[in-house]
């Protein structure tokens, strides 16, 4: 191999994350950070999830849920972005440190499967309101043909940008989110001077969801939980590029935090506000404002629909086929997205995740959950911040982390407990049946989280940690 075509394939490896990122190679601020993984998190779903609490709760309320649920748990879990940056690599190299390297490539896999039904829903939501917008304005598109047509566009789009890495994505989104936060706070004065505050304080919740207030609050606040969980997976791979590690943290907390529950709290207020004038409750942005303030502004909403959502399919498909190399660094990441450009377009062809939109988020939640946990517990007080980067690579025969053939029994166990003691004893997120006053507490996904960082900490205090600590005699002082 010549020295150009080497250089060019550890550039190519570094941008696709199967190689530790040196620092002379980040190429993000923390303004490009911020603002691609805002554009990232700013998609048509955040205004579902948003008309999703806003049914069973009080205005009041709603506003506590969203944003509380969401920036605590978004503090806590993008902890280990830390490390992303320290060692220039994303979360699920870190993980063949906890789950083994034969486990992240499983779990790297089974995750991004189940994180591309987002980008299925993505698509499903431009296409729906392409098709109001369009209606809007006196065209009648026939769903049946232009849903599943429009939908796939939406995925193709998206698919372009993934292609271009990086660089594209940053610049993508320079324009695309702040266009789109100017749009946010636009919507929000829409509906308030469309709907008077008092008129919406005065909005009953539906009391159909469960028969008791706190039941009520608690099961919106799974909904917001899982909806922060949604990103841990995906958070800890964009950071790798930052110049410094405290950017890094902000620059991510604050998208997944701040960005992304204002647009989840534009879209419960905007559901509000219909209810308040039309008499029912609407998640999408383009017949919401069309009705709130005439058709003229769906002209917003197609700004709003469309940069989003295809700015969104193109990161979350260059994060998620990260992951997946993560886990299979041999695979060609072109090949990947191109993979994941049919695999999307099928789920949004299939239309499943979009009717089982909350069970979904739950289910994926319970997965995470435990890893989060476990994560942030590996980082902070097992590993005290270090590891083998040798180890990570198998670099001259160092294999710390291939464990038991390659699958770390200690943080696999502690996975599945968290996830299966959820299902039986705490919350049962597909028929969303609350099992324990433990949940009124921590909600279901909370308590994976919980519980899977608990028993990871309680087995590094017994004999099982010389097992789980089998890298420290190579530790590297960075």
């Amino acid at each position: 191999m010549s020295k150009v075509s080497h250089a060019d394939y550890i550039k190519q490896e570094t941008v696709t994350g199967t190689v530790p990122m040196l620092s002379k190679e980040r190429q993000y601020s923390f303004w490009d950070l911020f603002l691609t993984t805002s554009g990232f998190s700013i998609a048509t779903w955040c205004y579902t999830q948003g008309a999703y609490v806003a049914q069973y709760l009080s205005f009041k309320q709603m506003l506590i849920n969203i944003f509380c649920f969401n920036i605590i748990w978004i503090l806590i879990e993008c902890l280990p972005v830390f490390f992303a940056v320290r060692y220039g690599i994303d979360l699920w190299i870190w993980l063949r440190s906890v789950l083994g390297k034969k486990g992240v490539a499983i779990f790297a896999t089974v995750i991004s499967l189940a994180n591309f039904g987002w980008y299925a829903v993505d698509s499903q939501l431009f296409a729906s309101s392409m098709i109001n917008l369009f209606g809007g304005f006196g065209i009648t598109l026939n769903p049946t043909i232009w849903k599943p047509v429009l939908g796939v566009l939406c995925v193709i789009l998206g698919t372009l940008i993934a292609l271009g890495g990086p660089e594209v994505i940053k610049w993508t989104n320079r324009f695309l989110v702040t266009a789109l936060l100017i749009v946010g706070a636009v919507v929000v004065i829409i509906c308030f001077t469309s709907v008077p505050l008092p008129d919406m304080l005065k909005v009953q919740p539906d009391t159909s969801l469960y028969d008791t207030g706190l039941g009520r609050f608690m099961l919106s606040a799974e909904g917001n939980v899982a909806f922060a969980f949604s990103w841990s997976t995906q958070a800890l791979v964009m950071p790798r590029l930052a110049k410094s590690e405290k950017s890094g943290y902000w620059a991510t907390s604050l998208a997944y935090g701040i960005v992304a529950p204002f647009f989840v709290a534009a879209g419960g207020v905007m559901a509000i506000a219909m209810f308040v004038k039309a008499g029912y409750y609407e998640s999408d942005p383009t017949v919401m404002l069309s009705t709130l303030a005439g058709p003229g502004f769906a002209l917003l909403s197609l700004l709003m629909v469309a940069f989003a959502n295809i700015g969104t399919q193109g990161t979350g498909s260059y994060v998620n086929c990260m992951i997946v190399k993560s886990g299979l660094p041999k695979l060609s990441y072109k090949l990947l997205v191109i993979i994941a450009m049919f695999y999307v377009s099928a789920l949004t062809i299939w239309g499943w995740v979009m009717d089982n939109f909350g069970s979904f988020i739950s289910m994926a939640a319970q997965i995470q959950g435990p890893i989060i946990g476990m994560t942030v517990v590996d980082y902070l007080i097992v590993k005290k911040r270090k590891i083998s980067l040798k180890s990570l690579y198998n670099i001259d025969g160092h294999n710390a982390y291939d464990f038991t053939g390659g699958f770390n029994l200690v943080g696999l166990g502690c996975l599945v407990i968290a996830f299966v003691s959820n299902i039986l004893f705490v919350y049962n997120p597909l028929t969303a049946e609350i099992k324990s006053p433990i949940f009124l507490a921590v909600t279901g996904s909370g308590y994976t989280a919980i519980c899977g960082g608990l028993l990871y900490w309680i087995a590094s205090l017994t004999p099982l940690k010389k097992y789980m600590l089998r890298d420290r005699d190579e530790i590297e002082i960075v």
